[in-house]
């Protein structure tokens, strides 16, 4: 199999950049998006469409790049009903690079083995570093693979998508590390969000604590990269806010199954269920601040009402 065709379908925020990439590096890229309007300027760099990802069947190497396992196991299911009409070649790669259930993702790695007679095997690679990671090509990819020798003939290809990549452990293991990134980053921007709002609601300026913070035990990456939107208060989405409440139910998923108490990520799964319900899911993740904001101009006018009705 030549290695270097790949399928690819979603050609979203992320997937349009990643698989842009690919091509740039010498890939001979075929994807597949429900929009056709992506599909235009992918062909413009060279790219090429499919009519659907059944036809993609005969790539060696398939990428998902969809929001969630739902949407790939809804546009996989006519590839998986040819595979099991005639079984594609040994080896073939289903590479899920979107953040799914890590127990989610071992159960699509069943059904892909079923559907292909085990000719086709599947491996998580979800990725950090947002909208600027996928088109500088300098994500973080997090994998999970029963196969350590097959994964590792996909490196080159992963490699021209991100500069850190790491198998982690069997299928679902590169879900599992999504999940911890996760935490951390959705936890910090909350926390960045609520230390922003008590700021300003005493006095201080904001961009100017950051600016501290950032010189001390506090600084981050989330701070560097996020923390400027907080200030600013500029909720532009360079991913929708509302994913992050899926991922940390992954983390509350995963805890329950390990035996692990997370009281931080389910103190994130409500308060992002909270963002969901302002309305405000398709914003960036920067918009827990209006989330935090909202909640608190909603308690200082109860407590108003309070001292006015007593």
């Amino acid at each position: 199999m030549n290695i270097r065709n790949v399928g690819f379908v979603g050609l979203g925020l992320m997937g349009a950049p990643m698989a842009a990439n690919l091509v740039r590096k010498g890939w001979v890229v075929t994807a597949w998006n429900r929009s056709a309007s992506a599909l235009d300027r992918f062909e413009e760099l060279g790219g090429s469409r499919a009519d659907d990802v059944a036809s993609l069947r005969d790539q060696p190497v398939i990428v998902f790049m969809l929001p969630d396992l739902g949407f790939i196991e809804e546009t996989a299911a006519g590839l998986l009903a040819s595979w099991a009409d005639a079984p594609p070649a040994p080896g073939t790669a289903v590479v899920v690079m979107s953040s799914v259930s890590p127990s989610g993702v071992r159960g699509f790695g069943d059904r892909v083995r079923e559907a292909s007679a085990g000719n086709a095997f599947v491996v998580d690679a979800p990725v950090s570093g947002g909208t600027k990671g996928a088109v500088d090509g300098t994500l973080a990819i997090m994998a999970g693979a029963d196969d350590e020798p097959a994964f590792n003939r996909l490196r080159p290809l992963l490699a021209a998508m991100g500069t850190t990549v790491r198998l982690l452990g069997p299928l679902g293991a590169g879900s599992l590390a999504k999940a911890c990134n996760q935490l951390v980053v959705g936890t910090t921007t909350a926390a960045l969000a609520e230390a922003a709002e008590l700021a300003e609601r005493s006095g201080l300026d904001v961009a100017a604590l950051y600016e501290v913070l950032s010189g001390g035990l506090a600084g981050s990456r989330v701070l560097d990269i996020v923390g400027p939107r907080l200030v600013e208060r500029d909720y532009t989405p360079t991913g929708p806010a509302k994913f992050m409440h899926k991922d940390l139910s992954f983390v509350v998923e995963a805890a329950e199954a390990a035996g692990a108490a997370v009281p931080m990520a389910a103190a994130g799964v409500e308060l992002y269920a909270e963002l969901k319900r302002q309305g405000l899911g398709d914003q960036d993740l920067a918009a827990v601040r209006q989330t935090i904001s909202n909640l608190s101009t909603r308690a200082s006018a109860a407590a108003d009402e309070g001292i006015i009705t007593a």
